[in-house]
C-alpha cells in the first residue's frame, strides 16, 4: 500500500494534468478531506487554488498564498467523516459530521456540517460553511 506521501504525490500529478486523466471535482474534496483528518496540513492546502475564497461562519477571506492555505487548514478545530455527496460540474457539496483532530478537539463533535466546494483545474478556489447542526438537530 502506498504512503500518504505517494498518494498525495499521485494526486497533485493528476491534479496538474500529468498521467492523462481528468480529477473530478468530488475526488478532489475526499482528497481534501483524508489530509485533514491525517493532520496533514501541507498537502490539504496544496488542494487549495492561490486566492481560494474561504467562508465560514459568515467571514470571508482569500487564501492568497500557500502559507495562507496551510494556516488555514491547521486551524480546523475538527476532523470529519462524509456523509454524502453532491456534484454537479465543478461544485459538490458535502456534508460532514465532526469529531476531534489528533491536534485539537473539536468544537462540535457528532455535529453535521454543510461545505460547498467549487473545483477548477483540480483546485479548490471556494470552500463555504452554509450550515452546521447539532447531534440533537438530526432525526
Amino acid at each position: 500500500m502506498p504512503s500518504r506521501a505517494v498518494f498525495g504525490l499521485l494526486l497533485t500529478l493528476l491534479v496538474a494534468g500529468c498521467g492523462g486523466g481528468t480529477v473530478s471535482a468530488e475526488s478532489v474534496v475526499r482528497a481534501w478531506n483524508e489530509e485533514v483528518n491525517a493532520g496533514d496540513n501541507e498537502a490539504a492546502a496544496e488542494l487549495f487554488a492561490e486566492g481560494a475564497r474561504v467562508v465560514q461562519v459568515g467571514r470571508a477571506r482569500r487564501l492568497v498564498t500557500r502559507a495562507d492555505a496551510v494556516a488555514w487548514n491547521a486551524s480546523l478545530p475538527c476532523s470529519a467523516r462524509i456523509v454524502s455527496l453532491s456534484a454537479r460540474e465543478d461544485t459538490v457539496t458535502a456534508v460532514f459530521v465532526l469529531a476531534d483532530r489528533e491536534t485539537s478537539p473539536c468544537d462540535g463533535p457528532g455535529a453535521r456540517a454543510t461545505t460547498v466546494f467549487r473545483v477548477r483545474d483540480g483546485k479548490i478556489v471556494l470552500w463555504q460553511q452554509v450550515s452546521s447542526r447539532r447531534p440533537t438537530d438530526v432525526a
